[in-house]
């Protein structure tokens, strides 16, 4: 086992006036794999939808059983219904398989090829053509370093800005370019794929005029963060829920008024508290010595899982959060951009104020966030522990 991780990010534009996207994405992850599907159906709306989602769903299956490319190429084929109109039947497709998270294999079928930034510059990979059931096929198989980013996308991407900012669209090597002037080591998966989806939607002038989809994979080391929330249930407990704590490596986050004041006791440091308001909505933030960020607890913590929520579905709220300096914003930084391996110390120690029927939240509050909050987490690739106290 090294030290390395797959992060994964993705988004997607319709095309203006459509319900449904034609793009899809799927991802299937094992011990030692990460296997991305990019599936972009013939022409639009609820056909195309149902074209890419088959695809996907047909070649992430196969591939992550280990069968071989011909047999999902041959299977896809066979399977995918006929266009009346065309006379064809297929979505075109973009396969990345990361294995032991330093080896990958691409395999492309008519979508744009996919980028590989190295070292903030582009790379060109090798790459072998094949025909398999009389299509074109390219193949590469690439070692990786840390810090390499992978970019597919659907042909939306190429052809943003046609006939509305741009006389040609916004060639691959023009999106090339734009990566690695905006390029920053410490870019996510998830901000890069926004980066160039929301450069695609302005060149479309918001009114996209294909389905778009940006799909991005970095190489990167594991960071831990460790939640500290709420205090232990037994009060004897409070030394070996700290001592535990701030044994962990990594980043140290401490949620909660009671909470904080444990921690400052235990550390033997001051809690520094504040009544500056950076967001109306969200408690100041404090600080303790040897503690990253502390911050208040329920309401911050319910505004985190939001973010979350909205991170895994349509990431709308991304520009919210990313910019921002409250409490829950960066919470949301820590947990979404930076971690990896998230640990949770959750209290059972029930506040009285929490079980107030005129606010928004219910009965043992802090167990259904990091609940809610962990499977949000998982779906973002995190591993997740949680311990309660």
């Amino acid at each position: 086992m090294n030290d390395l991780c797959v992060d994964l990010g993705y988004r997607s534009l319709n095309k203006y006036g459509e319900q449904l996207c034609g793009d899809m994405v799927q991802v299937v992850r094992d011990d030692d794999t990460t296997i991305m599907v990019l599936a972009d159906g013939l022409g639009s709306g609820v056909k195309a939808n149902i074209l890419s989602t088959l695809t996907s769903k047909i070649i992430s299956t196969m591939i992550s059983e280990h069968m071989s490319i011909e047999d999902c190429v041959n299977t896809i084929m066979a399977t995918l219904p006929v266009c009346k109109v065309r006379g064809i039947a297929y979505s075109t497709f973009t396969i990345i398989k990361i294995t032991n998270n330093t080896y990958a294999e691409i395999i492309q079928y008519d979508n744009p090829d996919v980028i590989l930034i190295r070292d903030g510059k582009n790379y060109e990979y090798p790459t072998e053509t094949k025909i398999i059931s009389g299509k074109k096929i390219i193949e590469s198989k690439i070692d990786l370093k840390c810090g390499d980013v992978f970019v597919a996308m659907s042909d939306g991407a190429i052809y943003a800005g046609v006939g509305q900012t741009l006389n040609y669209g916004w060639q691959r090597e023009n999106i090339v370019e734009f990566i690695e002037f905006h390029y920053d080591f410490r870019y996510s998966a998830n901000a890069v794929s926004s980066l160039v989806l929301d450069a695609c939607n302005n060149l479309y002038a918001n009114m996209p005029g294909d389905d778009t989809t940006i799909a991005a994979i970095k190489i990167r080391k594991r960071k831990v963060v460790n939640l500290m929330f709420g205090p232990p249930q037994n009060p004897k407990d409070v030394n070996k829920m700290m001592s535990l704590f701030f044994a962990k490596q990594g980043r140290h986050i401490v949620s909660g008024g009671t909470t904080s004041s444990l921690a400052a006791q235990f550390l033997g440091k001051k809690l520094e508290t504040s009544i500056n308001y950076i967001d109306p909505r969200i408690p100041p933030a404090a600080t303790i010595e040897g503690v990253d960020l502390v911050t208040e607890g329920v309401l911050t913590i319910n505004q985190v899982l939001e973010y979350a929520k909205d991170y895994v579905d349509k990431n709308t709220l991304y520009n919210d959060w990313i910019l921002k300096k409250d409490g829950a914003s960066e919470i949301a930084k820590l947990l979404f951009e930076e971690a990896t391996d998230i640990n949770f110390y959750v209290g059972r120690a029930i506040n009285p104020a929490h079980q107030n029927p005129n606010l928004p939240i219910g009965f043992n509050i802090k167990m259904q966030l990091v609940e809610e909050l962990s499977k949000t987490l998982k779906l973002m690739g995190k591993t997740i522990n949680v311990s309660y106290f």
